[in-house]
């Protein structure tokens, strides 16, 4: 029977403290088919936030007809005011014109998502990857002037649904491209959860060849396979301090159809508690707020750890 708490064995090869980058309401909802109440975003940010989360993508200012549910972006950070801003509560933003209307809202923080892979970058944002690089670069050089703190998704990182195997040398050469536009920080996307520990120690090894250390370099697994706290703990023993999470396992992409949920805060929040990892996370609440949230999904939580805990099937 459970404690609630794991029991702590410190590790030695694991970095002191990490940063989870909390994707729930951004990554997570936007595959959702149940539409949620602008209210209803706005007060899981505040929840997250409560829990100890500090970074919190909030949502995402794409056209409403690429992803219905995060229509409501303006009055999502609207609602949260000043808890909406600021260098860690970033949004995604897809072009100019997103960029345009995060300014208008006051943001503090934006992302761009790039692909490793061309066909991807056609289905997602209709441009090859050349031409989706030279989109972003006005973006990021008036987010840098503006003041604003900078990331760029990286996605098709460890494998394609169309393109199949994706080479670590092609990853990385889109990833210093993207970088090379100013951006701080970089985030490897798993996409479709193929990647394996060995593929992610090689994929993590070439990008510091080439220039990209790890302490600027976020990873965002998905859970398709099961591999993604494994792969999360291998980068971490690579140096990594930032890793992508979804609270309650939330989410997927709904551009490739075989993407499953991200890696659980929860889950991540376990390993990292057993191990003497600092997340500044208190558990307990974050299930709460996972639990809530599947309420108002009208689904339970596919956590591992938030069945355990709260008691679900």
């Amino acid at each position: 029977m459970t404690t609630g708490l794991p029991q702590l064995e410190p590790a030695t090869d694991l970095p002191g403290a990490v940063t989870i980058y909390e994707v729930g309401p951004r990554d997570g909802l936007q595959n959702e088919k149940t539409v949620v109440a602008a209210e209803v975003k706005a007060e899981f940010v505040r929840r997250l936030a409560a829990a100890g989360l500090r970074t919190i993508e909030t949502t995402s200012f794409v056209p409403a007809a690429w992803v219905p549910q995060l229509a409501d972006a303006t009055e999502v950070l609207a609602l949260l005011g000043d808890a909406g801003k600021g260098p860690q509560r970033p949004v995604l933003v897809p072009n100019e014109r997103g960029l345009d209307r995060a300014l208008e809202a006051g943001v503090g923080a934006v992302a761009i998502f790039g692909s490793a892979t061309e066909t991807f970058a056609r289905k997602n944002l209709n441009r090859t990857v050349e031409e989706s690089i030279a989109m972003f670069a006005p973006v990021v050089d008036r987010a840098r002037q503006s003041g604003l703190w900078v990331r760029a998704y990286l996605s098709m990182c460890f494998g394609d649904p169309w393109e199949g195997p994706v080479s670590v040398d092609q990853v990385a050469d889109v990833a210093v491209r993207l970088m090379d536009l100013g951006a701080d920080q970089l985030s490897l996307g798993d996409t479709i959860g193929v990647g394996t520990t060995g593929h992610v120690s090689r994929l993590l090894d070439a990008l510091q060849a080439r220039g990209i250390p790890a302490d600027r370099v976020g990873v965002h697994f998905h859970d398709t396979y099961g591999q993604a706290l494994a792969n999360t703990m291998t980068a971490l023993r690579h140096g990594v301090t930032v890793v992508d999470a979804s609270t309650g396992g939330l989410g997927g992409c709904p551009y490739a159809k075989s993407a499953t949920g991200n890696l659980a805060t929860e889950d991540l929040v376990w390993a990292l508690d057993g191990a003497g990892v600092q997340t500044g996370v208190d558990l307990a609440s974050l299930v709460e707020t996972s639990t809530w949230m599947a309420e108002q999904l009208g689904r339970p939580s596919p956590s591992r750890v938030v069945k355990a805990l709260a008691g679900g099937d």
